[in-house]
């Protein structure tokens, strides 16, 4: 069985369902770990280059698992598979492939973006999934890990917790609700260190700004002074 990253061990550890569908797969390790610890039935891994093609169909070549080649759920049929991952692409291509074939999403998401995450959860926040947890790695990287479940309207009640600790909408979207309601210390050292570092430099963008803006006042809201 393929040796998961910290990273992969944390969305396999989420995974849930009879066939699940991982998206860019690149060598295959994920579906072949969870196959291997019957975590699923069956697996779909999509791949939209040959060469990861080829590589994950080697890993999966014994297993309940086929490999085919297109482009994000292009290739995956309506109510086919039950959970789907998505791991190591920026958050906007995320966004992407999920946004094109909306009838063809399962009701469990797992998702690692390696950038513009804050947009990952506003689609999801757009489009009825609710953020059911987010996990991160204890590695130098940080590397977090998003599990969604499509409930639909009303919106996802995790903002309103935020609400309810004198937080905002905005800072959930941007640093995960989740983390900051169990006041993650991991995160809250980063935010420190990043306001350091942007107060430390001259002609601030205004993007820039508000965020040294967004960060003082979590890092001074009582929700984090008590803790």
């Amino acid at each position: 069985m393929p040796r998961l990253d910290a990273r992969l061990k944390l969305v396999a550890a989420e995974i849930r369902g009879k066939i699940h569908a991982d998206i860019g797969s690149d060598h295959g390790h994920l579906l072949a770990a969870l196959l291997s610890a019957d975590r699923i039935e069956r697996g779909i891994a999509v791949e939209n280059k040959l060469q990861p093609y080829r590589n994950s169909s080697a890993t999966l070549e014994r297993l309940n698992a086929e490999v085919r080649l297109g482009e994000g759920m292009d290739v995956i049929e309506e109510n086919e598979i039950d959970s789907l991952s998505i791991c190591g692409m920026g958050g906007q291509s995320i966004v992407r492939i999920l946004s094109e074939h909306p009838n063809r999403l399962p009701k469990q998401l797992v998702l690692q973006p390696n950038q513009a995450i804050a947009s990952v959860r506003q689609w999801a926040r757009d489009n009825g999934y609710w953020l059911t947890d987010e996990k991160c790695t204890g590695t130098k990287r940080r590397f977090e890990v998003l599990v969604f479940s499509r409930f639909g309207p009303p919106h996802d009640p995790v903002y309103q917790k935020l609400n309810e600790v004198g937080l905002d909408e905005s800072m959930g979207l941007m640093f995960g609700p989740w983390f900051l309601l169990r006041k993650d210390e991991r995160l809250l050292q980063r935010l420190a260190e990043e306001q350091r570092y942007l107060q430390s430099k001259q002609n601030l963008t205004q993007t820039s700004r508000a965020r040294v803006e967004t960060i003082r006042r979590l890092l001074s809201s009582d929700h984090f002074l008590s803790r």
